[in-house]
């Protein structure tokens, strides 16, 4: 008979089954996924699903003409046949282990960097942005998934400081090579918006990382200069800002879409008109994608815009609650820059909705229109949840790991 107290042996089979008897990698998926992630993830996807089908009609009657005319529901029916593709793409991720979900973002940062250096040569013109590659049903657009791959590439490599004699000083250089070669690329488009959600990640990361204040001033002060430069220098930025800051004496097709949006947002008052009531979405330029947000005060109130609001934020502090205790630098860096992009994307799409912000083309996450968007919002959301997996029954119970290594 065995000499192990009963007590050591019943905590020890807890650790070595992870908490119960299911040892698969679904039974494992299943009881160390945070629930609740996935639950308001799951519960943004429905509520864009159900405003994609409030801004649809609007949308289709813009872009009918004599020669072709789309379904009032065009557009809810193309989001849907991506959700159901996006689906298995964010579990399938979040299944991942932690190697191989960093592996695979570091050999996604690579391919999709040389698909955006391709968008200037072989891109594809749509609403006057170079954007996308492909063609037809085929198009995507790399930037969108590029970003939860650059994230976790620049995570991983901060998580090197003071390894193979890398100091912080010469890994903010590299990922601040890597983020300025983004950023020029994207400014090629142009997409302005999407280059400042990259460098405010970065940063970010630079941040947490622990480079000293003094490093962080430098940038703060960099960056401020880059404004600058990109208002004398860079035509979309300099108009965009004029729209926001000296609306009479802008370009009057910018001024109409900030008053437009603003506008619609505040149609429907607290409760909204109600499905299918609103009128006013009918005169936003992208009420699916960039001014979704509008659509959902005026057709549902104001009161959805804040439950829509909360739920991010509700997400992304739920990311950093879980990481208060996390001891691996590469999954604290990687899961809060994926959550930081998120919410910031969030917070921008929100900004130039309400007018506080120059509109800048930038959807909402989970809620606004569009095949790539969806996909690659997926795979950051999956790569999330996969940094964040944590078996309640080992990890956080120190009574086990006591019994345990006994």
């Amino acid at each position: 008979m065995s000499s192990v107290p009963a007590k050591d042996g019943l905590l020890t089979r807890v650790a070595r089954r992870g908490g119960r008897a299911d040892r698969s990698a679904l039974g494992a998926w299943f009881w160390d996924i945070d629930w609740l992630i996935l639950i308001l993830t799951l519960f943004l996807i429905a509520i864009g699903l159900v405003a994609v089908a409030a801004a649809s009609p609007a949308t289709a009657q813009r872009y009918s003409d004599a020669t072709h005319h789309m379904a009032p529901l065009y557009y809810f029916w193309r989001q849907l046949m991506w959700v159901c593709v996006s689906l298995p793409v964010l579990f399938v991720v979040s299944m991942l282990p932690a190697d191989r979900a960093r592996r695979l973002a570091l050999i996604g940062c690579a391919g999709f960097l040389v698909c955006l250096m391709l968008v200037p040569i072989a891109g594809v013109t749509v609403n006057g942005a170079r954007r996308w590659l492909g063609v037809g049903i085929a198009q995507f657009q790399p930037s969108e998934f590029l970003k939860p791959c650059f994230i976790v590439a620049t995570a991983w490599l901060l998580s090197l400081k003071g390894k193979e004699g890398l100091s912080a000083g010469m890994l903010m250089l590299l990922t601040g090579g890597l983020t300025a070669t983004v950023a020029a690329l994207l400014m090629l488009q142009p997409d302005f918006g999407q280059t400042v959600v990259f460098c405010v990640v970065w940063l970010a990361l630079l941040l947490i990382s622990g480079v000293s204040t003094r490093m962080i001033m430098s940038l703060m002060g960099a960056a401020i200069v880059g404004v600058v430069a990109a208002y004398i220098f860079y035509g979309t930025a300099r108009t965009r800002i004029d729209a926001f800051l000296f609306p009479g004496s802008s370009d009057p097709a910018e001024h109409f879409q900030v008053n437009a949006a603003r506008a619609t947002l505040t149609a429907g008052g607290w409760l909204g008109t109600g499905p299918g009531g609103g009128q006013m979405k009918f005169r936003l330029p992208e009420a699916h994608t960039d001014y979704i947000f509008s659509v959902i005060g005026e057709e549902f109130g104001l009161i959805a815009c804040g439950i829509v609001a909360l739920i991010f934020l509700a997400i992304v502090v739920r990311v950093f609650v879980k990481l208060l205790d996390e001891q691996d630098d590469f999954r604290m860096l990687a899961a809060s820059g994926l959550a930081i992009q998120f919410g910031v994307q969030a917070l921008i799409s929100m900004a130039v909705n309400t007018g506080l912000a120059p509109s800048k083309g930038m959807t909402m996450p989970f809620i606004s229109y569009g095949g790539s968007s969806m996909i690659a919002l997926s795979v950051g959301m999956g790569l999330l949840l996969a940094f964040t997996r944590r078996n309640p029954f080992v990890s956080r119970s120190p009574y086990v790991v006591k019994w345990s290594g006994e």
